[in-house]
């Protein structure tokens, strides 16, 4: 029975945690990418380059530490009956510390990797993250829905191009 359950469990989850890990690969540094251009910002992660190891682990383990204030205000919203408010403190609250810890982790990399059970830890996770997407994309429902958007974006780019031809 406990097999059945977590392989249900896995059916359904996995779809969904590929579905919000893509989104936020897509978006969300995109985005960061964008900020990172504003010279403030590019001379803050060149120094954030430059950190030891251990510098560098605390200050990309910082931004949880700081979102806990947004986590506390969802929280109170809660408890008080405000769950439209709640739900929208979470939901910013994961949008930026996703964005931030996204992309302090593509500055960090190359010192984090230097320690070694970070290295270790990392490696394990993309090959978990790897298995995970190849899973996902095999599933008959996701193929049906790629060749869905494939065949939306193909109809969009011809509705564009008809619409801008005259």
């Amino acid at each position: 029975m406990k097999q059945h359950l977590k392989r249900a469990l896995q059916m359904a989850l996995v779809p969904l945690a590929a579905a919000i890990v893509f989104f936020v690969i897509r978006y969300l540094n995109k985005v960061t990418a964008a900020l990172a251009a504003w010279p403030p910002i590019a001379r803050l992660e060149a120094r954030l380059a430059r950190l030891p190891p251990y510098g560098a682990l605390l200050t990309f383990v910082a931004p949880s530490i700081l979102l806990l204030p947004i986590k506390f205000a969802a929280f109170w919203f809660g408890v008080h009956g405000h769950y439209s408010a709640a739900l929208a403190s979470v939901i910013v609250g994961k949008l930026l510390a996703t964005a931030i810890v996204a992309r302090l982790y593509r500055v960090l990399r190359p010192t984090l990797m230097t320690i070694g059970w970070f290295a270790w830890a990392d490696t394990r996770f993309f090959a978990w993250r790897d298995r995970a997407y190849a899973f996902v994309k095999a599933m008959p429902a996701w193929q049906t829905a790629a060749a869905l958007v494939r065949a939306a974006r193909a109809r969009m780019t011809e509705l564009v191009s008809t619409l801008f031809a005259r």
